[in-house]
Order: structure tokens, then sequence, then C-alpha cells
């Protein structure tokens, strides 16, 4: 259980992956097969769940009812799930985020972006120094995920709605761009090759 203090990861996994499907891959992106540091081919959530949870932060993930693989995954990585059937991130963010309410603010990132690293997390938690703090990683300018809030926009985040997740409450005079390596914009919206 998440004490008062501590802010979280929320990572998103209720999309329908239409994108990979698209570009010819089958199935769940999340479940599709990546080889690790071991040549061992393990789905891609795996990554993306062992790095949250080597952070020590509290992680929720949200995803569909129907995902029963997806959720099976996260709770074998002792990840907290949440069920919505999203019709947009927004819809997903705000799910997640009236789950953890008790956290001190929350960290955001799509489910399929495997090679963020707890570092990443933990760089991010720590600029969240006050309740109206933003914060998010970049890689040479490009904006990149986990995306950080603070406590006081708990509000605004449970209450998003539609697909555009929660871009439109990030405010230049307030947000942190922290620098960060190309796996804070790399995701999975291809099939591996």
């Amino acid at each position: 259980m998440a004490s008062q203090s501590q802010v979280g990861i929320l990572l998103l996994a209720a999309g329908k992956g239409e994108r990979f499907i698209a570009a010819g891959g089958e199935g769940n992106k999340l479940l599709a097969m990546y080889p690790n540091a071991n040549g061992d081919q393990v789905p891609l959530l795996a990554f993306s769940l062992s790095q949250a949870v080597a952070s020590g932060l509290p992680v929720r993930l949200v995803t569909r009812p129907s995902e029963t693989a997806v959720i099976a995954l996260a709770e074998q990585f002792g990840a907290e799930v949440t069920l919505i059937d999203s019709q947009g991130s927004s819809e997903t963010i705000a799910a997640g985020v009236r789950d953890s309410a008790e956290w001190a603010g929350w960290l955001i990132a799509p489910a399929d972006m495997g090679w963020l690293h707890s570092s990443d997390y933990l760089q991010v938690a720590a600029a969240l120094t006050s309740d109206d703090a933003q914060a998010r990683l970049m890689f040479e300018e490009v904006p990149g995920h986990p995306v950080g809030f603070g406590k006081g926009y708990y509000a605004v985040l449970s209450q998003l709605q539609g697909d555009k997740g929660a871009r439109a409450l990030l405010q230049n005079s307030k947000l942190q761009r922290l620098s960060g390596h190309i796996g804070v914009i790399k995701d999975a919206d291809l099939p591996a090759h």
C-alpha cells in the first residue's frame, strides 16, 4: 500500500494497439516478444513492469477487463490493476488517478515504452517538489515519458475525457524539462523485426 507521501507510476495499457496492428503486428502489442539482455524472448510489458517496479515506487497498470494475459502479468510483477473499457488515453489516465487518489503525484507513461529505466521514473519523481509541479523527460528537445504531475492536479486528472491524454494540462511556465536518453521517446507502435 502506498504511503501518503509517495509519487506513483501509472502505466497506460488500455489502448487498442491500432497502429501496431495496422503495421502488421498480431495480437496485443504489450504481449509481443522482445529479446531481453540475456537474449530470452519476453513480453514487451515485462520490460515496462520490471523497470517501473524496480524504481521502488507504487505501480498501477490501467487496462481493459478483457486483457486477462496483461492483467496476469501485472499481478505477477506486483502491480495494482485498474480495469476500464477506455475510449481513449484521457479516460485511462482518469481511471488510474481515481484509483490512486492517495498518491502524492503521478508519473504517467504508456505501457509500451519498455525502454524506460527505473532511474527515469525516479528522476521525474524527484522533480515533483510541490503540489503544482510538472516534469517530463525529453530527448534532444523531443517530449518523452514519463510525464509527472504533483498532487494538486488530482481533480483535473481524475476528470479527463477523450484521447488527448494530459497534454492540455502542461504549462510552459511550470513544466520542468529533464534530459533523458532515447528510450524516453521509444515505443512499440511498430512490430519488432
